[in-house]
């Protein structure tokens, strides 16, 4: 099913779709089968998930109204993924072979299954971290530091967390600064990460709003202090055909899919281009033109992330987030460099 599909049965609380996916709401943290019955939220605000486990190693919790972790699919594969998980959870390794379960993980959820185990450690980790502060400075010598050293080891994939998300940002800082473009106004916004929010547009103002609506429970702060400068430099410097790649540290949300795909955008070569279904195939996912093209579409980070250089199979631009003549005007540029 297609986004918009998943959303036209969630709006008509279909119940032919229970077990099919489930559906999250960035802004409760909670997750709901199609037909649950709670007051319909946002489609800004909503993402949506082959399996309820997907949407747990997300961050997020289940619907105490709808039970949506009960539901059960036709699907049997979908079937034998929940029960590996279910496994993997429990510190268990999975049953059954080995080669057919990594197939039916990558369909359904995109990624193996030691990707989805080493998910669950990385969000234990990050639990642990939370209630470091309760822990007495003994127990953490003995074990808690060790978890520090596997945090680390794994930050820079990590990106915000789903719950951080979830709470608009609450009780981080983000800075941004704004600077005149040939292509328009370019906004450019960190944590102290990395870069959560690369944006092109005619109004300064209208980008900053943009940007506190999606971070409203953050101190977003315009950058006076110069903090920001190199990461502008890097990206001014792209635009001018002075830096053809841009190996910036990020500080973004992606689910598994969002992750395989803007990775593999990023290793689209500067002055080429790809199709949606080229990128499908490229990440072992052949019938999920749609979904690539919603990843592309749902890019936070202009430019750092290229989804720009992501085209229609007969070479028609497509959409782009940020106006279409500046997709043609970026890819002209590169071209021409």
């Amino acid at each position: 099913m297609s986004p918009t599909e998943r959303w036209q049965a969630v709006m008509a609380r279909d119940r032919r779709f229970d077990g099919a996916f489930v559906y999250a709401v960035r802004s409760t943290g909670i997750y709901c089968r199609p037909s649950c019955a709670s007051r319909k939220p946002r489609r800004t605000q909503v993402s949506f998930f082959p399996i309820p486990e997907a949407a747990e190693r997300e961050g997020f919790r289940a619907c105490r109204r709808c039970h949506p972790a009960d539901a059960n699919g036709s699907d049997p594969v979908v079937g034998l993924v929940r029960e590996a998980c279910r496994a993997i959870a429990a510190g268990e390794r999975p049953r059954g072979d080995t080669r057919r379960l990594a197939r039916a993980f990558k369909r359904i959820l995109g990624i193996t299954p030691r990707a989805y185990a080493e998910a669950r450690r990385v969000a234990h980790f990050k639990q642990e971290l939370k209630r470091r502060k309760h822990v007495s400075p003994a127990l953490y010598e003995a074990g808690y530091s060790s978890t520090s050293r596997v945090y680390e080891r794994t930050n820079e994939q990590l990106g915000m967390t789903p719950a951080t998300y979830a709470r608009g940002g609450a009780g981080i800082g983000v800075a941004y600064a704004t600077v005149p473009t040939s292509l328009g106004r370019l906004l450019v916004a960190a944590t102290e990460r990395g870069v959560c929010r690369v944006s092109l547009g005619d109004n300064a103002a209208a980008l900053a709003a943009e940007l506190v609506d999606e971070f409203p429970g953050a101190k977003v702060l315009e950058d006076k202090s110069g903090k920001l400068e190199g990461w502008v430099g890097a990206i001014l410097a792209y635009l001018d055909g002075r830096e053809p790649h841009l190996d910036l540290p990020l500080d973004i949300r992606a689910t598994a899919f969002q992750r395989q795909v803007w990775q593999e955008l990023q290793r689209i070569p500067f002055g080429k281009t790809r199709s949606y279904a080229e990128v499908a195939r490229l990440i072992s996912r052949p019938t999920a033109t749609r979904a690539v093209a919603q990843a592309c579409a749902t890019n936070p980070v202009a430019l750092v992330i290229p989804c720009h250089r992501v085209v229609k199979a007969d070479g028609d631009l497509g959409g782009y987030r940020w106006g279409v003549d500046r997709k043609r005007a970026l890819l002209e540029r590169e071209r021409g460099a």
